[in-house]
């Protein structure tokens, strides 16, 4: 559950444009990352560091604007259909994707294996595209799920391409996790995986999210040569050597990347 948030003022110190009330809104919607279910209003006030009464009336304007609607069994809140809405427009007007899905859709037919496109957001990879395998959970469909930077196959490629200061910056604040026994949460053993990236131009892991489950990741520089995605191909161990896993599909994502960066 996300840590309750403090009610000071977010805007920088002078700065006349910042719309507080507005700032306050969108702190209701975001408490609904991470949730399993509906939210009571005291669980929203709780998340957003708002008073009830306050968390009570932005949930009603969502309400009418219809962004939030009543849960089936009346005790509590869920998003509503016209956040997908934004969902789709961000995703249809976003430049990266768009130049990305037909190459991920070639290399899907090629690789036959699950071929994600996450975007970096600092201490988290946010898929915006997945293309299934023949074996995936629930979760492993949605896009706009996130998983760890520091633990994945594409935070790793992407953290390869970045300056040690801010690798050390996104390590400080990472609240590492133990998705799997093999799950990495020495900062200096991801150290080593990034370094690996770096001298390979891909990163290879092994079961860091989920068991039985091997990926490798290569990342997508923008125009400046910053890294701003990744592109994950997602097999089964069961399946897979690793050693042949990354021999076979290393070269079809890096072929992907250069496609979309030359696209």
């Amino acid at each position: 559950m996300p840590q309750e948030k403090p009610v000071s003022d977010p805007s920088p110190p002078g700065d006349a444009l910042f719309v507080q009330s507005l700032a306050r809104g969108m702190s209701v919607l975001e408490a609904f990352q991470g949730a399993d279910r509906a939210l009571s209003l005291t669980q929203i006030a709780t998340r957003t560091g708002l008073t009830r009464s306050a968390a009570q009336r932005i949930v009603h304007t969502f309400r009418k604007l219809g962004y939030l609607t009543l849960a089936e069994d009346g005790r509590g809140f869920r998003l509503d259909l016209p956040i997908l809405d934004l969902t789709h427009d961000y995703l249809r007007m976003n430049p990266l994707v768009r130049r990305a899905s037909p190459v991920l859709l070639e290399l899907r037919r090629n690789v036959r294996e699950r071929v994600d496109l996450s975007l970096f957001d600092g201490q988290r990879m946010v898929y915006a595209a997945r293309m299934q395998s023949k074996r995936e959970t629930f979760f492993a469909t949605l896009v706009g799920h996130s998983v760890p930077t520091a633990c994945t196959s594409g935070g790793w490629a992407v953290l390869s391409q970045l300056p040690p200061q801010e690798v050390d910056a996104i390590l400080a604040a990472t609240q590492f996790r133990q998705f799997t026994p093999r799950t990495i949460t020495d900062p200096q053993l991801i150290r080593d995986q990034i370094a690996l990236a770096r001298e390979n131009g891909h990163a290879l892991a092994l079961e860091q999210i989920l068991m039985g489950e091997i990926a490798i990741g290569v990342a997508i520089p923008d125009a400046t040569g910053r890294p701003v995605a990744a592109i994950h191909i997602v097999a089964s161990l069961s399946e897979w050597d690793p050693e042949a896993f990354r021999r076979s599909v290393a070269p079809l994502a890096a072929e992907a990347v250069r496609s979309i960066v030359s696209s």
